[in-house]
């Protein structure tokens, strides 16, 4: 069979490239920006706000030796990027921030926020430890409130609730179309790689038109649907199929995607913070506002939450629903809560569905390329 990439892929090559020029344009038309760095940050806030809320979670090596300048060396390399990249104002979206919403997901990244509060307005919001119980729920929606209080009085202005209730209908239209989008590549043969499925949901965060961003993507979901249709794809059709879990692999740490496509697997669903987890709820618009706002963050199934079971609930649905061959678990080395908790999704994929279950922890740097590369065939032969 021949294998295609939509044409629509090319405005998603460029989105990124783009991104800094984009909101350069903002900033001098008056606009205020809102950075973040986790999916717990609630963008319909900063929305309401009349703010242009960007992505900062870095996915680059280069700026890592600026931040081990500060930070110890056996760090996350998620938090020493960021931090590299504030410290130095090598990140336009960064240094064009006004202020920084940041959050207790980890300890590493609470410890950075302080030192970067030493040059930057940052605002932490302080996350209960699980997300079941009615006090974690009540503790998590006065932070939200906070937040609420913090950017009014910051960015004076007034959020109302027909400013919020707005945002969340533009932001739940989005959901739906990415939700539309990732059903695709239940097809065999899949015809949007994993690679091309991380580019259209790191867009997200940095296309600020959103009608813009929607109509690529209806483009893009078009252009699927009949290459589908004619049995094309991005991969050949029978190619194993794989789920990626565990922490946000962003553009520029990519390597585990590619060294698995490369090895003829395709990659059919994406499910970490930086793929679909962020998309596969829903804000209830029938509630109040913020407290639907925070009804929805709260439920993300991060591993920073304890006990988990909707994470393993999900990736096991995600499996059989997208009939994956097996499960890819990416770890960055100090991510201590998604390493513990790769046992935890092991034992319930082994028990639920007996799916093969793969954990590779690594780090932004390709030294160790060939030994991934090794493992994850063996993952696939061992399939059959």
């Amino acid at each position: 069979m021949t294998l295609s990439r939509p044409q629509a892929m090319a405005h998603f090559d460029m989105a990124i490239p783009h991104a800094a020029t984009s909101l350069k344009q903002l900033k001098e038309n008056g606009t205020k920006v809102v950075g973040y760095y986790c999916m717990f940050a609630p963008q319909e806030v900063a929305l309401a706000a009349g703010a242009q809320p960007v992505a900062l979670c870095a996915t680059k090596e280069e700026p890592i030796a600026d931040g081990e300048k500060t930070l110890p060396r056996n760090f996350c390399p998620l938090i020493k990027s960021s931090y590299g990249f504030a410290v130095t104002d090598k990140c336009p979206f960064f240094l064009h921030s006004d202020l920084i919403v940041g959050e207790t997901t980890c300890d590493g990244k609470k410890k950075m926020f302080e030192l970067m509060a030493k040059f930057k307005p940052v605002h932490v919001m302080n996350l209960p430890q699980g997300y079941a119980a009615e006090e974690d729920k009540a503790y998590w929606l006065a932070a939200v409130e906070k937040l609420k209080k913090y950017l009014e009085t910051s960015l004076d202005v007034e959020i109302t609730d027909a400013k919020l209730a707005a945002a969340i209908k533009e932001r739940n239209a989005e959901r739906r179309l990415i939700q539309e989008l990732a059903d695709l590549t239940k097809h065999d043969p899949v015809p949007l790689s994993g690679q091309d499925m991380l580019k259209v949901l790191w867009a997200h965060n940095f296309v600020f038109d959103r009608q813009e961003f929607a109509a690529q993507v209806r483009e893009l979901v078009g252009e699927l649907k009949e290459q589908a249709a004619r049995g094309e794809g991005a991969l050949p059709k029978g190619a194993k199929r794989i789920v990626v879990t565990g922490v946000p692999t962003g553009i520029g740490a990519e390597k585990v995607l590619k060294i698995i496509e490369d090895c003829g697997a395709a990659v059919v669903y994406i499910e970490n913070c930086s793929g679909m987890k962020q998309f596969v709820t829903l804000v209830d618009e029938d509630k109040p506002a913020l407290a639907a706002i925070a009804d929805k963050y709260l439920g993300t199934h991060c591993s920073c939450m304890s006990p988990n079971p909707r994470r393993m609930e999900l990736v096991a649905e995600v499996a059989r629903d997208w009939r994956a061959d097996g499960v890819v678990d990416v770890v960055w080395q100090g991510c201590h809560t998604y390493n513990v908790e790769g046992r935890v999704l092991k034992d319930y994929l082994r028990d639920n569905g007996n799916v093969p279950y793969l954990q590779i922890e690594t780090d932004y740097s390709q030294g160790d390329v060939e030994q991934i590369k090794t493992r994850v065939q063996a993952f696939l032969e061992m399939m059959g």
